[in-house]
């Protein structure tokens, strides 16, 4: 049997119909950028989303950068943040010339501790940035005054946003997946998403008169209208990978692997957009997997105060030692929507023959 990670033919086969006449209909309009499709999107992820306000833009990672420059968050900044994340999340604080600062995570949600953030602000702190990982929802941080802007890439429908803001990314193989790569901006500030529509489109309003300096951030067309026609699918995927998860946990338990596997424990607000478990002999595994046609993902291989890049932060082995400990045993399993209940089964058998 061979299983892949994810399966978006599986997802969208049901759909081609709307898809293709979507697409059409885009075609036929001639409006490629901005326009109804748009603006219908933004309004009906900011109803899922139980938010005042939803702005479309070109990617997850834009989301993120569009947020901190709507702070006019730059150098001499701080941004704390989580060292276990995608790259995204800490490269868009150091491409203002702002300073990255990072804080361990909960080793068992993955997510940046609330507590340890809160320790590592100081008075050049001007945001603090959560990740709602693998689609688990993050404890708030208790930081005062300081902003909180969430990086939800992996976790729409877990919840309005406590935040600030929040921002989405429609990367494909996310629960909301778009053609390409999309994103969006959440948020019930109402001065704050007009900032944000603003910096989107070279901080021009009107055309040609620039109050800003923004940047070319905006959502096509196309890829609002794929998404239109998938958010009406969005609940029974959630769903769907939530009973996948849950039957997971049941196939563990009854295969009697031994505890040095730990799978997720559930929580009302986890979406699977990952369903990642620890293994401390993660990579023999994996192998063993991969033998047996499973394919499985690591997310991620190195924190980020490990990375080339960072290394001028100052930070060593050692400093963030749940989020290196997580790096070397993570271990992320098939929990698409169309995963039948034989092939976890499967998967389970397999991983338990290894132990």
């Amino acid at each position: 049997m061979k299983i892949p990670l994810v399966d978006l033919t599986a997802d969208h086969a049901a759909l081609r119909a709307d898809l293709d006449a979507a697409i059409a209909a885009v075609i036929d309009s001639g409006r490629f950028i901005g326009g109804p499709q748009v603006s219908g999107l933004e309004a009906e992820v900011a109803a899922v989303c139980q938010t005042g306000h939803c702005v479309g833009v070109s990617s997850g990672t834009d989301a993120l950068l569009i947020m901190l420059m709507a702070l006019d968050i730059g150098p001499g900044d701080e941004v704390v943040t989580t060292p276990f994340s995608f790259f995204a999340t800490a490269g868009v604080i150091a491409r203002l010339g702002a300073t990255p600062v990072f804080a361990d995570i909960e080793p068992d949600s993955f997510n940046l501790d609330p507590t340890a953030a809160a320790s590592a602000c100081s008075d050049r702190t001007r945001a603090v940035m959560p990740v709602h990982l693998y689609g688990r929802r993050a404890r708030h941080p208790d930081v005062g005054d300081i902003a909180v802007i969430e990086d939800a890439a992996q976790a729409i429908g877990t919840g309005a946003v406590r935040g600030l803001a929040a921002g989405l990314s429609f990367f494909p193989t996310k629960n909301l997946g778009a053609f390409g790569d999309a994103g969006a901006v959440l948020s019930d500030d109402e001065a704050f998403a007009e900032r944000v529509r603003l910096l989107r489109n070279h901080g021009a309003k009107p055309k040609y008169y620039h109050a800003l300096v923004g940047g070319n951030f905006r959502l096509d067309a196309i890829q609002a209208a794929i998404l239109r026609v998938k958010l009406g699918q969005l609940e029974a995927w959630t769903a769907a990978r939530r009973r996948n998860a849950e039957r997971y946990r049941a196939l563990f338990a009854a295969a009697n692997v031994p505890a040095e596997l730990v799978v997720p424990s559930d929580s009302p607000e986890h979406i699977y957009n990952q369903f990642v478990v620890r293994a401390p002999r993660r990579d023999q595994l994996r192998a063993h997997l991969r033998e047996a046609d499973i394919a499985t993902e690591i997310y991620y291989p190195r924190p980020f105060h490990l990375q080339e890049c960072f290394a001028h932060l100052g930070y060593g082995q050692g400093a963030f030692p749940h989020a290196e400990a997580a790096a070397n045993e993570v271990l992320a399993l098939p929990v698409y929507p169309a995963l039948s209940e034989d092939q976890q089964a499967y998967v389970v058998d397999t991983i338990a023959a290894f132990y």
